[in-house]
């Protein structure tokens, strides 16, 4: 049983022409064998584009990717035909399935974009590829389901034991984490306390086998929870 903290200063950082990324698991250049993959995640990025810069035209197949817009505007164009202007408050689930091409720029008229991403293996390789979107309205307080492979969300997933919540607290206010054994925990913006300590805007927490705690917003805190069921690695 654990609840690991994981510093924003302490994630790998890829920094390239209008863009920089920081990477809460092993990704790219930044192997490390011993942080590839927790529970069904094997990525989760933190992409902060200047204007008009981003991710021009590039393959994916057999990927759960889950996108949520923090600020400004992302572009995203792929080879199904869709395209979507996606703002802050909207999710995203690409699954690449067979294969896919997709784009994600940042709107040249919205200013700088920050988006946060995660990758995740479907449950069965090969499937037909889709994507869809939904905008957010969160109804205050606690913790809200985005997208998830079995719990009602907004958004389905590939992944039967994943779900992705989301919540936004006011200073003083409070959530009760999801009784799922294996939870990754992600500050967007903001300040709160769990046991043992507090986390910032960046850090993130990884629980094992101890669900169920209860976190406290010291600041006005954006906070992203992945859970995966006891049967995930």
């Amino acid at each position: 049983m654990a609840v690991a903290r994981h510093p924003a200063t302490h994630r790998p950082k890829t920094t390239a022409a209008g863009r920089v990324t920081l990477h809460s698991l092993s990704f790219g250049p930044h192997y490390d064998p011993g942080n590839v993959v927790f529970g069904g995640l094997i990525a989760h990025n933190d992409d902060h584009l200047e204007q008009g810069a981003g991710y021009p035209d590039h393959p994916h197949a057999d990927v759960e990717i889950v996108t949520w817009v923090v600020q400004g505007v992302l572009a995203h164009r792929d080879s199904l035909g869709g395209a979507a202007d996606l703002s802050p408050g909207t999710v995203q689930v690409q699954s690449a399935g067979s294969g896919i091409r997709h784009s994600e720029m940042a709107d040249s008229a919205a200013g700088p974009t920050r988006f946060v991403q995660a990758w995740l293996r479907p449950d069965e390789a090969g499937a037909v590829p889709g994507r869809d979107v939904a905008e957010v309205h969160l109804p205050g307080a606690g913790l809200v389901p985005l997208v998830s492979g079995s719990r009602s969300a907004p958004l389905r997933l590939a992944s039967a034991t994943a779900t992705l919540w989301v919540a936004r607290l006011e200073a003083g206010e409070e959530a009760v984490l999801p009784e799922d054994h294996r939870q990754h925990l992600f500050v967007v913006a903001g300040r709160l306390t769990l046991p043992g300590g507090s986390v910032g805007t960046g850090d993130a927490v990884r629980i094992t086998d101890e669900p169920g705690h209860r976190v406290v917003a010291t600041t006005p805190t954006e906070l992203l929870v992945w859970t995966f069921a006891p049967d995930d690695r």
